[in-house]
Formats: structure tokens, C-alpha cells, sequence
């Protein structure tokens, strides 16, 4: 017994930090919510959301608790990243941070809470400099949501329930960086027998409208098969 506390008395102890990578989609635009920083150090700065994992919780409870404390939403779709752990990577103290990304609905969030937290939506493509190695953790985060995307339908956590197949496209063609062949992809979409019509119809773009869809996840699950 004692060997196994001397073993842990003579290992240095660090803090280690959550920070969340929070993508949202508005106005065809893939986003991700920054915070200006109202505290040392780097007060005033651009940063992601983050905090520090506590006695009584796992790092996943930590991550959700960070993400609940800024938007005031649960069950969220978040997928962890990596650890970033350079000795000096915060100047406060040693810190070593795990990272995590995660995907919402833009019509969900509590806006007061990100309003307190001083956040706010930037374009994913115009991205100002960050604290510490938070640009690395948006790249790696980025990188990793593109890949999953292209074999799991993780982006229509992005959407509302209902939408249209011009969002749908504008969706995958803002996580991919790059325009989509409008035919190709409705025929792909056309496949996919959990992409479901409905018989609503938006009149936002025009008068005759658009049919509206939606993501029946049950008959998903029956044939877990996406491409694309």
C-alpha cells in the first residue's frame, strides 16, 4: 500500500482542461461559436469554450457540462479529438486539454447564456487568430467532422428537423469546402430511404416553394448505410 502511494506522491499532478469546438449552420454558412475572453490570462482574445474536468466526473461529463454551461443544450452530438499538451501552452499553468467538437441546431441554443459568455457565431473560413493551440484543435476538429460526415449522417445535426434538399446540399457543400453537382447529389439523396418527404412545403426562396424532408433515424438504423 504505501509503495503504490509513494508511487503517485512522486508524479507531478496537472490540471486538465476541456475545450469545445461548437459548429453551427446558418445562412448556408458552416460556423463555429468563439467567446472573447473577460479574463486572465489573454483577456480580451479570441478562444474556443472551455473549462477544467472536475473530482467527480468522467472527461465525456465534463465536455457536456462545458457545452450545457454555454448553450443550455443536452444530448448533443460531440465526438473527441485528441489531447493537446505542450508543456507552455497555457501560460496560467500547466495545463493538459482534451478536445472535443461538437454539432447544433443554431434554433435550439439559449442565446442569453451565449450572450453572458460574451460568444458569438464567426464564419468557420474567417476564423481570427486564437489563444494557445486553439486554431490546431479547429483544424484537427474540422479534419475529423469532414471524414465522419462523408460515412455517418452527423450533419443533419446541424439542420432543423425539416429542411429542404437546397440546405441539405448547402450543408455538406460548406463542411466540404467545395460546390456539389446538383444532379449527382439529389440522385444520391434519392437512394437513401431514411431521407424522407414530407408533404409541408417552404415558401421562403419563392412562391411555388420547396418540398421539405426530414431524417428518419429508426429507418436508418434498419440499413446504417451513408455515403456521402
Amino acid at each position: 500500500m504505501n509503495d503504490v502511494s509513494t508511487y503517485y506522491k512522486n508524479n507531478p499532478k496537472f490540471f486538465v482542461g476541456i475545450d469545445c469546438i461548437i459548429f453551427g449552420f446558418e445562412k448556408e454558412q458552416l460556423s463555429l461559436l468563439l467567446l472573447q475572453r473577460n479574463f486572465e490570462p489573454a483577456k480580451g482574445q479570441w478562444s474556443l469554450m472551455g473549462g477544467f474536468v472536475q473530482e467527480n466526473e468522467s472527461a465525456d461529463d465534463a465536455a457536456k457540462r462545458v457545452l450545457y454551461e454555454l448553450t443550455g443544450l443536452k444530448d448533443v452530438y460531440m465526438e473527441h479529438i485528441g489531447a493537446f499538451g505542450k508543456i507552455n501552452r497555457d501560460p496560467g499553468e500547466r495545463v493538459i486539454s482534451l478536445a472535443y467538437y461538437a454539432l447544433i441546431n443554431t434554433n435550439k441554443y439559449d442565446r442569453e447564456l451565449v450572450q453572458q459568455h460574451n460568444a458569438y457565431w464567426v464564419n468557420i473560413d474567417e476564423i481570427p487568430d486564437l489563444i494557445f493551440d486553439h486554431n490546431q484543435m479547429v483544424e484537427k476538429a474540422r479534419t475529423a467532422m469532414k471524414e465522419k460526415a462523408s460515412t455517418a449522417p452527423i450533419g443533419f445535426n446541424l439542420l432543423p428537423e425539416l429542411f429542404t434538399l437546397t440546405q441539405l446540399q448547402s450543408l455538406y457543400e460548406a463542411i466540404y469546402g467545395e460546390p456539389m453537382d446538383k444532379r449527382n447529389f439529389r440522385k444520391r439523396i434519392a437512394d437513401m430511404g431514411y431521407i424522407e418527404k414530407t408533404d409541408k412545403i417552404d415558401k421562403t426562396g419563392s412562391k411555388r416553394g420547396a418540398y421539405l424532408y426530414k431524417f428518419n433515424d429508426k429507418a436508418y438504423q434498419r440499413d446504417p448505410k451513408f455515403k456521402l
